[in-house]
C-alpha cells in the first residue's frame, strides 16, 4: 500500500520503503519516457557522436523556436514528478514561459517565467542551495517539488524570445504510483507590480478559492528608491479575512528569516541561501538600480485555507524625519501552493516585454 508519507518522499524515514512504483524519466534522449526508450538517436556523419554511432550522446537538448510552445513532457496517471533539472542561457529566464497542467485542465495550474519558478528572476544566474529548488553553477535548475497528478501531466515551455533559443536541456523524473486522496494539486503563480505611494502594496495571490495550503515564496525584487526597502510587512488573508489578515508578519527582512535589514559586518545586505528560507542575491552593480531575490519555502509551516487565500506584502522604507516613506518599487513575485481542483482563473501573464528587468 502507498501512503501519503512514501507518496511525496519527504523526510529521510521514506527511504527504505519498498513498493510497486515505477520511476520514468524524460529528456531529449527519452521525449516519451518509454521503457527502454532511451539513447535511440541515430547520429548523422556530421554529428559529435558520428564516431561512436547510436546508443551515445546524440540527442542531449533541444532547441526552442521563437513564438513556438514545446511539450516537455505528457504523463498518464496516476503518479508524481520527484524531479526536474533544466538549464539554458539566461535569455530565456524571463521570455519562456513554464506551464504545468494536471487531469486534463484546460488552463494551468502553473504559469510562471521559467527562471523565477526556480528562484533566479531579473534575468540573472543566482546560486540558490534550498531544500525544493537549487541552482547550481553554472545555472543548473532543480526542483524537488513533488508534484502528483491522477490522469495525466503535461509540462510544456513556450519561447517568447525574439531569436531562437538553443541547447535547452531538460530531464523530469517522475514514479508512477496511485496517488492518496489528501494529496493536493501543486500551482504557482507569477505577478509583477510597481508599487505606488497612494498604496506601497504587491499583490502576489488574489481569487483563491478552494481548500489548500500556501508553500512558498519567490520575490524578484528591484529597488527604486534610496535608503532600506524592507519595513513592508507580509500578510496573509485567509478565508473570511476581509481588511485585517490573520497572519501578519513584522517586516521583510523577518519573514525571509533575517533581521536588521539583512546586514553583514560591512552594514550592507549580506547574502545567504539556507534550506527553508534566503536573500540568493544582492545586487550592487554601479550602473544598474539594486536587485534582490528573496525565498521562504512554508514546508514546515505550510499556511492552510480552507475557502480562499489572499497574499501582499507592502513596500516601505524611511523618511529622514523617522516615519515610515511609502515606496515605488519593482516587485515580481512567484507565489507556490497546494490545492484541491478545480482552481480559480489566473490573472492574464504580461508579455515578454512587462516581464523585462530594469
Amino acid at each position: 500500500m502507498v501512503g501519503p508519507a512514501s507518496l511525496l518522499n519527504l523526510g529521510f524515514g521514506s527511504i527504505p520503503l519498498v513498493d510497486g512504483s515505477e520511476t520514468r524519466s524524460i529528456s531529449a534522449e527519452n521525449p516519451t519516457g518509454a521503457v527502454g526508450g532511451g539513447a535511440r538517436e541515430v547520429p548523422t556523419p556530421e554529428h559529435w557522436a558520428a564516431n561512436l554511432g547510436k546508443g551515445w550522446k546524440v540527442r542531449p537538448c533541444i532547441d526552442l523556436a521563437p513564438g513556438s510552445t514545446t511539450t516537455l513532457a505528457e504523463i498518464a496517471g496516476p503518479g508524481v514528478i520527484q524531479h526536474i533539472w533544466i538549464t539554458v542561457d539566461p535569455k530565456a529566464y524571463r521570455d519562456c514561459v513554464l506551464r504545468m497542467y494536471w487531469d486534463g485542465e484546460a488552463t494551468p495550474s502553473v504559469e510562471t517565467p521559467l527562471g523565477d519558478f526556480f528562484a533566479c528572476g531579473h534575468a540573472l544566474r543566482t546560486k540558490v542551495a534550498s531544500l525544493p529548488i537549487a541552482v547550481n553553477p553554472a545555472g543548473g535548475f532543480n526542483s524537488y517539488w513533488p508534484l502528483p497528478f491522477r490522469q495525466s501531466a503535461r509540462i510544456t515551455v513556450e519561447s517568447q524570445h525574439r531569436e531562437e533559443i538553443k541547447q535547452f536541456f531538460y530531464q523530469i523524473t517522475y514514479a508512477l504510483r496511485p496517488v492518496p486522496d489528501e494529496a493536493g494539486y501543486f500551482h504557482a503563480q507569477w505577478r509583477r507590480s510597481v508599487t505606488r505611494r497612494e498604496q506601497p502594496e504587491h499583490v502576489l495571490l488574489d481569487g483563491v478559492r478552494g481548500q489548500g495550503h500556501y508553500v512558498g515564496t519567490y520575490l524578484a525584487w528591484t529597488q527604486l528608491s534610496n535608503g532600506w526597502w524592507g519595513e513592508g510587512e507580509m500578510k496573509f488573508f485567509i478565508d473570511d479575512d476581509q481588511e485585517f489578515p490573520t497572519i501578519c508578519g513584522t517586516g521583510t527582512e523577518d519573514y525571509f528569516g533575517g533581521a536588521w535589514g539583512f546586514r553583514g559586518l560591512d552594514l550592507r545586505e549580506e547574502a545567504y541561501s539556507t534550506p527553508f528560507l534566503g536573500l540568493p542575491l544582492v545586487r550592487h552593480a554601479p550602473t544598474e538600480v539594486p536587485k534582490y531575490g528573496l525565498y521562504r519555502w512554508h514546508i514546515m509551516d505550510p499556511i492552510r485555507f480552507q475557502k480562499a487565500l489572499r497574499v501582499t506584502i507592502q513596500a516601505l522604507g524611511w523618511w529622514p524625519n523617522g516615519k515610515f516613506q511609502a515606496l515605488t518599487d519593482d516587485i515580481a513575485s512567484t507565489a507556490y501552493w497546494y490545492q484541491r481542483e478545480p482552481h480559480a482563473a489566473f490573472p492574464a501573464l504580461p508579455a515578454a516585454s512587462g516581464r523585462w528587468p530594469r
